[in-house]
């Protein structure tokens, strides 16, 4: 039988980190025998949580996503249920792992822990809670921030309150105001948090999980935001962690500033008062945009600080600590005293009604908006609505190919905020078709390797010189490139490039570690070329770097970001445009068709990889971007997106793709070939599959991969000087003989795999697909099970 482990939170930011970590070792997990499962959600169950709080209580995630009604929960319970079912059917795990912070700090009455456990018991009913807490000061520090920025408008006096109380769980409970989601009151976020209790924490989940099903583990944040991580978790799953390797080391969590907090929660208060005087509807995302809009610098609220709710559980940490093992002492301890709290100054001689003021047209505009979508949506219930509005039409080729589930996030998408399109930004491709000149030649100071690109290669022959020599004409000065158990011909072309002087050429299939990737991105940190650097981008040869401004160049980009050090170039991911065979041409010139700008999901789209500064200020360099911040370098760090704009906040730490926040194309951006042509793609995916080809995955790589709605020719303004290079470089007969000889042998692969059942199949199944911007979408949330 499966046994389940149900880790619960209830800490948000650990969890997060935990999450991740399950999320990047989900293959290695599945071969330990451990399901990370999908179809709750990508990484945070959420779905799980929602499907099971009280119905009459809505919680901010149901409303933000239309399930605040009964009904429309009943109907996501049934859906997670099966599901869940279906997922575990399929893979057969000795244990399923579900994740979800809301469980812990949000779930707060009996019913909803019997309801998750009578969904659960469908599966199994060898169920393992699992919480990882922090020191009680530290949590509500760590949950208070979340909660200001959720809405919450009243300080933490409402906690400090209730220090002297017999029960602090039930008088907690007892603050939490009666959800009105249309006034914005939510109990979770006005409420107290009552699961600092963590003695009744731990008693309310056994009383319903059964005694010694509950698991409490101190949070280590030296393991947990290290490269030891992985194993730390399997140890607390019971998970044989033989094979999981090492996690990818985070920074820890940047608190927000005190201060701005304070403006924060005056703000909210404001707000709710104007929710309540006169009925204005104010949607979530516009809320926490007004938010980030009164940001101010400072230090973040600290844990000393809260030392009296310290001590009110002081003997209940020592209690809980004897009676767990992954609950250690020394990791409970509190910080160190600094004084009572007091609400720091919100600085500026600030006024929450003046801004309120200020906000007003807008909060207008999006009251309006908001009533006119909810009036649409009673319609299309009452069967008023046109028959487009309440159920759009599928394409014939979304007809023929969308399975059930996409069909329902076909209908989800339309008029949501996550529905694709292409209005985005201020260029308009069709006028940019004026070629580039031809950059001058590129002096390097004395000790300098110039605009590094480092990569990593396996079996890409015949786009090696065309890649080179397309970065060598929009600015790049050298290249780093490590190759692993190659047999096209790749590292012969490199080596050849090497003799020239063009490239640096490292033979990688020694690796080791977690792959074979970041063991050649460690080493080049040894390396003198990137010691030298002055820009530096881990690229791959699917990966051109597309400059939209001035001629083309990185010196054009720098010139309008002077004081960058970080740009994330933001994929457009290009699809095979029609072109089935290999042909020796550009790739550039070729593939054009692409995925429209906005996009945010599925969440691959908006990947993006950086152009960084090589200050010093990482410690390491991973596949999408620098990572460790070095100590003191936070305030010298600044990251842009694609536009220019700053997106320090977001990215200074975590994160490796855009959002809809963050995302720009303006300046730069990634043209990432996938794909190329359909025989370009059986190759790619007998490479990473061996011939043991499972049509589903191969089939869901191409439904992400394939965007041939819009067309974007900004790139092939360099062909005229990329052809140059290019041609220079063909000159030496050598490497033309080596490059003519990969070519050769991905001729030679694309026939042996179209005499293959399973990649016969495959290229019939992928080139049958024609799909929507939308449908696509929607099918690939199916596949992979997102929400």
């Amino acid at each position: 039988m499966t046994r389940i482990i149900l880790h619960i939170g209830p800490d948000g930011p650990s969890s997060d980190r935990i999450q991740r970590i399950l999320d990047a070792k989900r293959e290695r997990l599945a071969e330990a025998g451990a399901l990370f499962a999908r179809s709750p959600g990508g990484k945070n169950h959420t779905r799980l949580f929602m499907a099971v709080t009280d119905p009459d209580s809505p919680d901010v995630l149901r409303f933000n996503r239309g399930l605040a009604l009964p009904d429309r929960q009943e109907a996501l319970r049934d859906e997670v249920a099966s599901q869940l079912k279906q997922e575990v059917a399929r893979t057969e795990p000795e244990v399923l792992i579900l994740s979800a912070h809301q469980l812990g700090n949000t779930l707060s009455t009996r019913s909803e822990l019997e309801r998750l456990k009578t969904l659960l018991a469908e599966i199994s009913d060898d169920i393992q809670v699992v919480a990882w807490v922090d020191e009680p000061a530290r949590a509500l520090v760590s949950r208070y921030g979340a909660q200001v920025l959720d809405g919450r408008a009243r300080s933490l006096d409402l906690e400090l309150g209730l220090l002297d109380v017999p029960s602090f769980w039930d008088s907690a409970l007892d603050t939490r105001p009666e959800s009105a989601p249309v006034a914005g009151l939510f109990a979770e976020v006005q409420g107290a948090n009552h699961w600092l209790d963590y003695k009744r924490l731990h008693s309310e989940w056994e009383a319903v999980f059964g005694a010694g099903r509950v698991a409490l583990h101190s949070i280590d944040r030296d393991t947990l935001y290290g490269e030891d991580a992985g194993r730390m978790l399997c140890a607390a799953f019971g998970i044989d962690a033989q094979h999981i390797g090492k996690a990818e080391e985070e920074d820890l969590p940047r608190l927000p500033a005190e201060a701005w907090l304070s403006r924060c929660r005056l703000f909210n208060d404001a707000v709710l008062r104007l929710l309540d005087r006169q009925q204005v509807m104010m949607p979530r995302p516009l809320w926490r945009k007004l938010l980030g809009e009164i940001k101010v610098p400072g230090g973040p609220l600290l844990a000393g600080a809260l030392s009296a709710l310290s001590m009110r559980f002081e003997q209940d940490i020592a209690d809980l600590c004897a009676l767990h093992p992954g609950m250690k002492p020394e990791d409970m301890e509190a910080d160190p005293i600094c004084g009572d709290w007091i609400e720091a100054d919100p600085t500026r001689g600030f006024r929450a009604t003046q801004y309120l003021m200020a906000f007003r047209w807008r909060i207008a505009q999006a009251d309006k908006e908001e009533r006119e979508k909810k009036a649409a949506e009673i319609a299309a219930l009452n069967g008023d609505a046109p028959q487009e509005a309440s159920n759009p039409a599928l394409s014939e080729g979304g007809e023929e190919a969308l399975p059930l589930q996409a069909r329902k996030n076909f209908v989800r998408l339309h008029g949501s905020p996550y529905a694709p399109h292409n209005r985005l930004g201020r260029v308009n491709e069709e006028e940019l078709a004026a070629a580039f000149s031809a950059a001058p030649p590129r002096a390097l100071p004395e000790g300098s390797t110039g605009n590094v690109i480092v990569g990593c290669m396996k079996n890409e022959g015949p786009y090696i010189l065309e890649w080179v020599a397309y970065h060598r004409a929009v600015g790049f000065d050298n290249f780093l490139i490590y190759t692993n158990d190659c047999s096209d011909g790749t590292a012969q072309i490199l080596d050849r490039l090497q003799e020239l002087g063009v490239v640096q050429h490292r033979d990688n299939s020694a690796w080791k570690g977690k792959s074979p990737q970041q063991h050649a991105l460690d080493a080049a940190l040894e390396e003198p070329l990137i010691r030298d650097a002055d820009w530096i981008s881990h690229i791959d040869v699917d990966e051109f770097v597309n400059i939209r401004c001035g001629n083309g160049t990185l010196a054009d980009v720098f010139e309008r970001v002077p004081d960058a050090t970080n740009m994330a170039m933001t994929w457009r991911l290009f699809g095979h445009n029609g072109v089935r065979q290999l042909e020796d041409r550009f790739v550039i010139e070729q593939f054009d068709t692409c995925a429209p700008k906005y996009c945010p999901k599925p969440h691959t789209v908006w990947g993006f990889k950086t152009l960084f500064r090589n200050i010093g200020a990482y410690e390491k360099i991973s596949c999408h971007r620098p990572n460790k911040l070095t100590e003191g370098f936070e305030d010298r760090v600044k990251w842009v997106n694609g536009s220019g704009r700053d997106m320090t906040e977001a990215a200074i730490r975590n994160g490796w793709r855009s959002s809809k926040r963050t995302i720009g194309y303006d300046l730069i951006q990634l043209n990432h070939y996938a794909l190329r042509s359909a025989e370009s793609f059986l190759i790619k995916r007998q490479r990473g599959r061996a011939l043991h080809v499972d049509r589903n995955i191969g089939l869901n790589y191409w439904i992400r991969m394939d965007w041939s709605v819009h067309r974007d020719i900004t790139i092939k303004r360099n062909i005229p000087r990329v052809r140059a290079e290019y041609d220079r470089l063909m000159t030496d007969p050598i490497l033309r003989g080596v490059h003519h000889s990969a070519l050769e042998w991905h001729r030679a692969k694309a026939a042996e795999l179209h005499g293959l059942p399973e990649f016969a199949d495959l290229y019939r199944q992928a080139l049958a697909l024609e799909l929507t911007e939308t449908e696509r979408v929607a099918y690939a949330l199916a596949l992979d099970m997102e929400s």
